[in-house]
């Protein structure tokens, strides 16, 4: 599919924002080293156990395909290391879907754990297309610094969910729309059982969360929140909506071989719209309405074209907070620093 494109940008932008990151860390760990007090105090958390996922009086509104019945499921979490003053966990629960490559129906990910005893604001934090996850351990390990819990997972054919064999070709995100409709409906899915597993814990506040990612993070940022009304707050960065046309009018090598390939099976732009249109954010913007939402573009993005953005931000009423950064997709990089800051400024701050 035509968003695969972003693989070979994202990669170097993981190369040029690397750097970057070192040297942010650097100075966190001298800062934090100089004010850390003594005796650490952490909320522990147990080897292993069980959540219970409920509903609540707005399950009505979710859209019918991201729908869960209250269910209990199991739950792994293990001391991972100390992050500074953060403790990291690595978490895996089983996803509310199960499909043939038994590797991916199991979710990954890491779990930031402010110091302290809470009660915490928490967030959960999505990943980029081309599988680095360092942006996203990143964001929420600079959020735990601030006293927001924060919970990275790995979406659907990422990483340790990725099947063998001929089932290793399967990915989220493919040239085929159907496959990129169901990893993405699963990926929702996914999402709201690692929101019940943030409500679970002791040390965070269940009224207080919300979800951040930067591209596709950014896409399933809103994607998700339109169907978990528990996400009170939504930063969606160098994301869109109407997704389907911006991949039929991108100019990108790999948008015209998807667009060749599909005509020539027999498809048509509206069969494609057909597909994509339940798993595009612009379909549900009005859900996200009543939130906190923070939306980062970016002005010259040659991957999600600015009126990718704007369609997003109008089918939420034109409510969300705007910021645009002179940037393309990839040198967005360069606003770091300061988009680090907005972040967790935007989840620091509750009503």
């Amino acid at each position: 599919m035509a968003l695969k494109q972003c693989t070979l940008l994202e990669r170097r932008f993981l190369i040029l924002v690397l750097g970057i990151i070192a040297c942010f860390a650097v100075m966190s760990e001298q800062s934090k080293a100089e004010n850390k007090p003594t005796g650490p105090v952490f909320v522990d958390i147990p080897e292993q156990g069980q959540v219970r996922f409920e509903t609540t009086e707005m399950e009505g509104k979710v859209p019918d395909r991201f729908h869960l019945d209250p269910h209990q499921f199991p739950y792994t979490c293990k001391f991972k290391r100390m992050s500074g003053p953060v403790r990291v966990y690595d978490v895996t629960f089983p996803s509310p879907v199960k499909t043939k490559v038994e590797a991916n129906n199991t979710v990954h990910g890491h779990y930031y754990q402010p110091e302290g005893t809470g009660p915490f604001p928490a967030c959960v934090c999505l990943h980029i297309l081309g599988g680095g996850f360092e942006l996203s351990e990143m964001s929420a390990n600079s959020l735990a610094r601030q006293g927001i819990a924060a919970l990275t997972i790995k979406m659907p054919y990422y990483a340790q969910r990725r099947g063998v064999g001929e089932d290793r070709y399967r990915r989220m995100i493919s040239f085929v729309p159907q496959h990129t409709a169901e990893g993405m409906t699963q990926a929702v899915l996914d999402i709201r059982q690692a929101t019940a597993w943030l409500m679970s814990r002791e040390e965070v506040d269940a009224n207080r969360l919300g979800v951040t990612g930067i591209s596709l993070g950014g896409i399933m940022s809103a994607l998700s929140s339109a169907a978990e009304p528990r996400f009170k707050k939504v930063a969606i960065y160098l994301g869109g909506g109407n997704l389907a046309l911006g991949i039929w009018e991108n100019p990108h090598p790999h948008a015209k071989q998807f667009r060749q390939q599909w005509l020539k099976n027999g498809g048509t732009y509206e069969s494609f719209l057909k597909i994509m249109s339940p798993v595009d954010p612009h379909t549900y913007g009005h859900l996200l309405q009543n939130r906190d939402v923070l939306m980062v573009v970016a002005k010259h993005d040659e991957i999600l074209p600015p009126k990718s953005a704007i369609a997003l931000w109008e089918s939420i009423g034109k409510k969300p907070e705007l910021v645009w950064l002179d940037s393309g997709h990839i040198s967005a990089a360069l606003y770091i620093f300061g988009e680090t800051q907005r972040l967790t400024t935007f989840f620091s701050q509750w009503k």
